[in-house]
Protein backbone atom coordinates (compact mmCIF):
# COMPACT_ATOMS: atom_id res chain seq x y z
CA UNK A 1 0.00 0.00 0.00
CA UNK A 2 1.28 3.31 -0.86
CA UNK A 3 0.23 6.42 0.44
CA UNK A 4 0.46 9.75 -1.39
CA UNK A 5 0.38 13.25 -0.41
CA UNK A 6 -1.78 15.12 -2.91
CA UNK A 7 -2.07 19.24 -3.61
CA UNK A 8 -4.53 21.13 -5.21
CA UNK A 9 -4.39 24.40 -6.63
CA UNK A 10 -6.72 26.98 -7.64
CA UNK A 11 -9.99 25.69 -9.68
CA UNK A 12 -8.86 22.20 -8.29
CA UNK A 13 -8.11 23.11 -4.77
CA UNK A 14 -12.16 25.11 -4.76
CA UNK A 15 -13.43 21.83 -6.02
CA UNK A 16 -11.82 19.49 -3.51
CA UNK A 17 -12.40 21.88 -0.47
CA UNK A 18 -9.04 21.43 0.72
CA UNK A 19 -5.82 22.20 -0.19
CA UNK A 20 -4.15 18.80 1.02
CA UNK A 21 -5.08 15.45 1.61
CA UNK A 22 -3.51 11.65 1.63
CA UNK A 23 -4.15 8.63 -0.70
CA UNK A 24 -4.06 5.35 -0.21
CA UNK A 25 -3.28 3.51 -3.06
CA UNK A 26 -3.31 -0.45 -3.78
CA UNK A 27 0.28 -1.20 -5.82
CA UNK A 28 1.06 -0.93 -9.37
CA UNK A 29 -0.21 2.78 -8.43
CA UNK A 30 0.21 5.37 -11.57
CA UNK A 31 -0.67 8.98 -12.02
CA UNK A 32 -3.48 7.84 -14.07
CA UNK A 33 -4.86 5.62 -10.98
CA UNK A 34 -4.36 8.26 -8.73
CA UNK A 35 -6.54 10.66 -10.86
CA UNK A 36 -9.25 7.65 -10.99
CA UNK A 37 -9.10 7.40 -7.56
CA UNK A 38 -9.72 11.18 -6.69
CA UNK A 39 -12.57 11.35 -8.69
CA UNK A 40 -14.22 8.23 -7.12
CA UNK A 41 -13.87 10.23 -4.01
CA UNK A 42 -14.36 13.58 -4.94
CA UNK A 43 -17.59 13.95 -7.46
CA UNK A 44 -17.22 17.14 -7.39
CA UNK A 45 -13.86 17.22 -8.65
CA UNK A 46 -14.15 14.54 -11.25
CA UNK A 47 -15.01 17.36 -14.10
CA UNK A 48 -11.44 18.51 -13.90
CA UNK A 49 -9.09 15.77 -13.22
CA UNK A 50 -8.95 14.66 -16.39
CA UNK A 51 -7.48 18.09 -17.92
CA UNK A 52 -6.08 18.76 -14.88
CA UNK A 53 -1.70 19.03 -15.02
CA UNK A 54 0.06 16.36 -12.56
CA UNK A 55 3.35 17.16 -10.95
CA UNK A 56 5.51 14.07 -9.16
CA UNK A 57 7.74 15.65 -6.67
CA UNK A 58 8.05 18.80 -8.31
CA UNK A 59 8.36 17.47 -11.65
CA UNK A 60 5.88 17.29 -14.25
CA UNK A 61 4.21 13.88 -14.64
CA UNK A 62 2.61 11.39 -17.12
CA UNK A 63 -0.42 9.61 -16.62
CA UNK A 64 1.95 6.45 -16.61
CA UNK A 65 4.35 7.49 -14.23
CA UNK A 66 4.72 4.98 -11.24
CA UNK A 67 3.93 6.38 -7.33
CA UNK A 68 5.32 4.89 -4.87
CA UNK A 69 4.89 5.21 -0.82
CA UNK A 70 5.09 8.68 0.69
CA UNK A 71 5.46 11.04 -3.17
CA UNK A 72 3.63 13.96 -3.66
CA UNK A 73 1.59 14.73 -6.23
CA UNK A 74 0.02 18.17 -6.90
CA UNK A 75 -3.07 18.84 -9.65
CA UNK A 76 -3.46 22.28 -10.84
CA UNK A 77 -4.91 23.41 -13.80
CA UNK A 78 -3.05 25.14 -16.89
CA UNK A 79 -0.67 28.45 -16.17
CA UNK A 80 3.26 31.75 -16.39
CA UNK A 81 23.91 29.49 -14.24
CA UNK A 82 27.21 28.95 -12.47
CA UNK A 83 29.39 31.35 -9.92
CA UNK A 84 30.40 34.16 -12.78
CA UNK A 85 26.36 33.83 -14.41
CA UNK A 86 23.97 34.66 -10.94
CA UNK A 87 20.59 32.86 -11.17
CA UNK A 88 18.20 34.33 -8.37
CA UNK A 89 14.50 33.09 -8.57
CA UNK A 90 12.19 33.73 -5.36
CA UNK A 91 8.43 33.25 -5.12
CA UNK A 92 7.43 36.12 -2.79
CA UNK A 93 4.40 37.32 -0.59
CA UNK A 94 5.88 40.86 -0.23
CA UNK A 95 6.89 43.95 -2.12
CA UNK A 96 9.11 43.64 -5.55
CA UNK A 97 12.31 46.01 -5.15
CA UNK A 98 13.21 46.38 -8.60
CA UNK A 99 16.85 48.21 -7.50
CA UNK A 100 17.69 45.08 -5.10
CA UNK A 101 16.60 42.87 -8.04
CA UNK A 102 18.97 44.40 -10.17
CA UNK A 103 21.31 44.54 -8.60
CA UNK A 104 21.25 40.86 -8.13
CA UNK A 105 22.39 40.42 -11.58
CA UNK A 106 25.08 43.19 -12.31
CA UNK A 107 28.72 42.35 -12.57
CA UNK A 108 31.23 44.29 -13.11
CA UNK A 109 31.33 43.32 -17.17
CA UNK A 110 27.33 44.26 -17.03
CA UNK A 111 26.43 47.33 -19.40
CA UNK A 112 22.85 46.61 -19.53
CA UNK A 113 20.02 45.41 -17.79
CA UNK A 114 16.43 44.22 -19.53
CA UNK A 115 13.96 44.37 -17.43
CA UNK A 116 10.14 43.24 -17.82
CA UNK A 117 7.73 43.93 -15.05
CA UNK A 118 4.27 42.55 -14.74
CA UNK A 119 1.48 44.95 -13.15
CA UNK A 120 -1.49 44.47 -11.98
CA UNK A 121 -4.39 46.08 -14.73
CA UNK A 122 -7.42 47.95 -13.21
CA UNK A 123 -8.57 47.76 -16.77
CA UNK A 124 -9.16 45.88 -19.72
CA UNK A 125 -9.87 47.24 -22.69
CA UNK A 126 -8.69 44.21 -24.91
CA UNK A 127 -11.28 41.41 -25.94
CA UNK A 128 -13.45 41.18 -22.86
CA UNK A 129 -13.67 44.75 -21.28
CA UNK A 130 -13.72 44.68 -17.33
CA UNK A 131 -12.67 46.41 -14.27
CA UNK A 132 -10.70 44.38 -11.91
CA UNK A 133 -10.74 45.23 -7.84
CA UNK A 134 -7.90 42.99 -6.90
CA UNK A 135 -5.60 40.06 -8.26
CA UNK A 136 -5.17 37.03 -5.69
CA UNK A 137 -2.07 35.07 -7.00
CA UNK A 138 -1.38 31.32 -6.00
CA UNK A 139 1.61 29.66 -6.67
CA UNK A 140 3.11 25.88 -5.62
CA UNK A 141 6.10 26.94 -4.31
CA UNK A 142 8.45 24.39 -4.76
CA UNK A 143 7.71 23.44 -8.13
CA UNK A 144 7.20 26.82 -9.46
CA UNK A 145 11.35 28.23 -8.04
CA UNK A 146 12.57 24.50 -9.68
CA UNK A 147 10.48 25.52 -13.17
CA UNK A 148 11.77 29.32 -12.85
CA UNK A 149 15.35 27.75 -12.47
CA UNK A 150 14.80 25.58 -15.58
CA UNK A 151 13.34 28.77 -17.76
CA UNK A 152 16.70 31.02 -16.76
CA UNK A 153 18.70 27.50 -17.93
CA UNK A 154 16.59 27.94 -21.04
CA UNK A 155 17.09 31.41 -21.81
CA UNK A 156 21.31 30.68 -21.40
CA UNK A 157 20.79 27.87 -24.22
CA UNK A 158 19.48 30.88 -26.16
CA UNK A 159 21.38 33.82 -25.33
CA UNK A 160 24.77 32.47 -24.23
CA UNK A 161 26.07 35.87 -23.45
CA UNK A 162 23.76 37.16 -20.97
CA UNK A 163 25.17 36.93 -17.76
CA UNK A 164 22.78 37.32 -14.84
CA UNK A 165 19.01 36.29 -14.52
CA UNK A 166 16.77 37.11 -11.82
CA UNK A 167 13.06 35.67 -11.87
CA UNK A 168 11.04 36.87 -8.74
CA UNK A 169 7.05 36.20 -8.77
CA UNK A 170 5.02 37.90 -6.00
CA UNK A 171 1.50 36.19 -4.03
CA UNK A 172 -1.14 36.96 -2.33
CA UNK A 173 -4.17 40.14 -2.77
CA UNK A 174 -2.75 42.71 -4.91
CA UNK A 175 -4.18 46.25 -6.23
CA UNK A 176 -4.06 47.50 -9.43
CA UNK A 177 -1.15 49.13 -10.17
CA UNK A 178 1.17 46.50 -8.19
CA UNK A 179 4.26 45.28 -9.82
CA UNK A 180 3.32 40.88 -9.89
CA UNK A 181 6.15 39.38 -11.41
CA UNK A 182 10.01 40.98 -12.92
CA UNK A 183 12.05 39.07 -14.62
CA UNK A 184 15.70 40.97 -15.13
CA UNK A 185 18.70 39.73 -17.44
CA UNK A 186 21.96 41.54 -18.02
CA UNK A 187 25.04 41.39 -20.44
CA UNK A 188 27.63 43.82 -20.89
CA UNK A 189 26.12 45.27 -24.11
CA UNK A 190 22.29 45.87 -24.77
CA UNK A 191 22.33 43.84 -28.05
CA UNK A 192 23.48 40.76 -26.34
CA UNK A 193 19.88 39.29 -25.92
CA UNK A 194 18.63 41.25 -22.81
CA UNK A 195 15.14 42.26 -24.36
CA UNK A 196 14.48 39.37 -25.92
CA UNK A 197 15.70 37.11 -23.02
CA UNK A 198 13.36 38.93 -20.67
CA UNK A 199 10.56 38.60 -23.04
CA UNK A 200 10.86 34.54 -23.61
CA UNK A 201 11.38 34.45 -19.39
CA UNK A 202 8.00 36.05 -18.93
CA UNK A 203 6.66 33.82 -22.14
CA UNK A 204 7.93 30.64 -20.71
CA UNK A 205 6.99 31.63 -17.23
CA UNK A 206 3.41 31.68 -18.20
CA UNK A 207 3.39 28.05 -19.35
CA UNK A 208 5.31 26.08 -17.44
CA UNK A 209 5.67 27.85 -13.82
CA UNK A 210 2.94 27.02 -11.73
CA UNK A 211 1.32 30.23 -10.59
CA UNK A 212 -2.22 31.27 -10.87
CA UNK A 213 -4.08 33.81 -10.41
CA UNK A 214 -7.70 34.77 -9.44
CA UNK A 215 -9.78 37.61 -10.49
CA UNK A 216 -11.92 39.91 -8.24
CA UNK A 217 -14.63 42.13 -9.81
CA UNK A 218 -17.82 43.83 -9.74
CA UNK A 219 -19.14 41.13 -11.67
CA UNK A 220 -17.82 38.66 -8.78
CA UNK A 221 -14.51 36.48 -9.13
CA UNK A 222 -12.86 33.64 -10.70
CA UNK A 223 -9.64 31.57 -11.62
CA UNK A 224 -7.91 32.97 -14.95
CA UNK A 225 -6.23 29.75 -16.24
CA UNK A 226 -4.16 28.92 -19.50
CA UNK A 227 -4.29 26.32 -22.32
CA UNK A 228 -0.64 25.21 -22.68
CA UNK A 229 -0.54 21.92 -21.88
CA UNK A 230 3.13 20.27 -20.48
CA UNK A 231 4.92 17.75 -22.26
CA UNK A 232 8.08 15.59 -21.76
CA UNK A 233 9.85 17.93 -23.47
CA UNK A 234 9.04 20.36 -20.73
CA UNK A 235 10.94 18.92 -18.05
CA UNK A 236 13.78 20.01 -16.13
CA UNK A 237 16.03 16.85 -17.87
CA UNK A 238 14.63 17.35 -21.51
CA UNK A 239 15.50 21.49 -20.76
CA UNK A 240 19.07 20.66 -20.69
CA UNK A 241 19.05 19.89 -24.46
CA UNK A 242 16.50 22.63 -24.97
CA UNK A 243 18.24 24.67 -28.25
CA UNK A 244 16.63 28.01 -30.30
Amino acid sequence: MACIRVLFFATLKDRAGVPSTEVLLDPPATIATLRARLASLSPGMAAALPTAIAALNHEFAQPEDSLADGDEVAFFPPVSGGAHAPTYVDVVSGALDLDALVARVVLPTTGAVGVFTGIVRGETRRGDAHETQVLEYEAYQPMAEDKMRQVAEEIRARWPLVEGIAIVQRTGRLDPGTPTVVIACSAPHRDMGVFEAARYGIDRLKEIVPVWKKEVGRKGEMWVEGDYRPTPADTARASRTRRP
